[in-house]
C-alpha cells in the first residue's frame, strides 16, 4: 500500500514541495508544472503469478487453485544510481495465511559497466537461475537444488528469502572483444548471510562470488563460491553455535532468438536442519548436500509458443537414497509479451518415501501476468 501511494504520489505532487519547479504561466493564466528529473524517472510495475496444481502422491493426493506470488515494484534513478523498491505477497504459509514483505531495496551505482557498487537487499551473487525473473525462468518453479542451496527454502533452516540477503556488491563487465562486447563478468558480495529483513546474528559475514566467460553471443560459462555461516544453530547438546557453509557451482547456459538451455550444479557443506525456519541441526542429514539440473525451452511458433523440458536431481545428504528425481515437460503460450499460460507435467521419483511409494505425478498450469 506504501508503495501505490507513493506512485500516485509522484503523480500528483505540487509545485509548492519542490520549490525548484519552474513554472510558466500561458494566456490562460494556467500554470504548466515541471516534476524534478527523479521523480520523472520513478517507474511503477508489478506482475501476478496464478496457479492450479494437483498431485497423486500415496495417501496425499491434492488438488487446488492457488495465489503464487504477487509483486509491485519502484524503480527510479537518481544521478548515476538506480534504485528499486520491491513488495511481494504470496501464499508461503498455506491457504489464508499470506506472507507480504518487503523483498528488494537497493540503490546501484551505474557510472561505469566495468565497476558497479549496489547497497542494500537484494539477490546473492550465486547461480545463473536464482536472479532470473520468476515469470521468465518458464517453469512452475526454480529447480529444487536452487530452492534448497541459494536461499530460497534453504537447506540451512534460514527464513525462506527468495535467494535474497543485505550487503554490498561489486561487479562489471569488463575485456571487451573487436565489436564493443564484455567477454567476462564478475561479481562479489558481502552478505549478513541471514536472508531479508534480518540483521546479523553472528557477526560474521558471508562472502559470495562469481565469474563467467560470454566467448559467444548468448552464451555463459561460469562457476560461483560461497563462504559463510548460520548464526544460532541448535546442536544436540543444545547449545547455540555458528554453522560453517561452504557452497560452490557451475554452470553453464545458452540463451538466444527464443531458445534457453541451461545447466548447473551445487554443493553445499555444512549442517543444517533441513526446515525452512528452524535453527535445530538435523544430523540425520549429514553435512553435505548436492544437486543438477539442465533445461531446455524452444519456440514453437516464435513469440507465441514455446516447448520445454527439463530434468533435475536434489540430494538431501549427498546420497541416492536422499534424492528427489524429476522428469518434466511442458508448453508456454503467450497470448501477448504481457500474459503467458504455462502448462507441465513432472513424474517424481523421492527416494525419501517408502520404497513402494517413490513414484507419483504432478501437473501445474499458470497464468502469469506483468503491468
Amino acid at each position: 500500500m506504501l508503495m501505490l501511494l507513493l506512485a500516485f504520489f509522484t503523480m500528483s505532487v505540487s509545485a509548492e514541495t519542490y520549490p525548484e519547479v519552474e513554472e510558466v504561466q500561458n494566456t490562460n493564466e494556467k500554470k504548466a508544472i515541471e516534476l524534478p528529473q527523479w521523480v520523472q524517472n520513478i517507474k511503477f510495475s508489478g506482475y501476478g503469478m496464478l496457479q492450479y496444481q494437483a498431485q497423486d502422491k500415496d495417501n496425499a493426493h491434492t488438488n487446488s487453485f492457488n495465489l503464487r506470488l504477487a509483486r509491485f515494484i519502484l524503480d527510479g534513478k537518481i544521478g548515476d544510481f538506480d534504485w528499486r523498491a520491491q513488495i511481494q505477497g504470496t501464499n508461503a504459509k498455506g491457504p489464508a495465511e499470506p506472507t507480504v514483505q518487503l523483498v528488494d531495496l537497493y540503490a546501484e551505482w551505474r557510472k561505469f559497466p566495468e565497476f558497479k557498487v549496489r547497497v542494500g537487499q537484494f539477490k546473492r551473487a550465486f547461480t545463473f537461475e536464482n536472479p532470473t525473473h520468476p515469470i521468465t525462468q518458464g517453469w512452475r518453479g526454480y529447480a529444487d537444488v536452487i530452492n534448497r542451496l541459494s536461499g530460497f527454502g534453504d537447506r540451512a533452516g534460514e527464513k525462506s528469502s527468495g535467494g535474497r540477503d543485505i550487503g554490498i556488491q561489486l561487479s562489471g563487465d569488463i575485456l571487451p572483444n573487436a565489436n564493443g562486447r564484455k567477454l567476462l563478468h564478475y561479481q562479489v558480495g558481502v552478505y549478513n548471510g541471514e536472508g531479508v529483513n534480518r540483521s546479523d546474528k553472528n557477526n560474521q559475514k558471508d562472502i559470495i562470488g562469481g565469474l563467467w566467460v560470454m566467448p559467444i553471443k548468448g552464451v555463459r560459462i561460469g562457476a560461483f563460491g560461497w563462504k559463510g555461516s548460520h548464526g544460532g544453530m541448535t546442536t544436540i547438546e543444545g547449545t547455540n553455535e555458528n554453522v560453517p557453509l561452504n557452497r560452490y557451482c557451475i554452470s553453464a547456459e545458452y540463451d538466444k532468438d527464443e531458445f534457453t538451455f541451461r545447466a548447473e550444479y551445487l554443493h553445499s557443506q555444512g549442517w543444517g536442519s533441513g526446515v525452512v525456519g528452524s535453527n535445530v541441526i538435523n544430523y540425520d542429514l549429514g553435512d553435505k548436500a548436492d544437486g543438477w539440473y539442465c533445461f531446455g525451452i524452444v519456440p514453437l511458433i516464435k513469440s507465441k509458443l514455446h516447448a520445454k523440458a527439463r530434468y533435475q536431481t536434489y540430494r538431501v545428504s549427498k546420497e541416492w537414497g536422499s534424492s528427489v528425481n524429476q522428469v518434466e515437460c511442458g508448453l508456454n503460450y503467450f497470448f501477448t509479451k504481457n500474459l503467458e499460460l504455462h502448462l507441465e507435467y513432472s513424474h517424481v521419483n523421492d527416494r525419501n518415501l517408502a520404497a513402494d511409494k517413490h513414484n507419483y505425478n504432478l501437473v501445474d498450469m499458470e497464468l502469469d501476468f506483468r503491468f
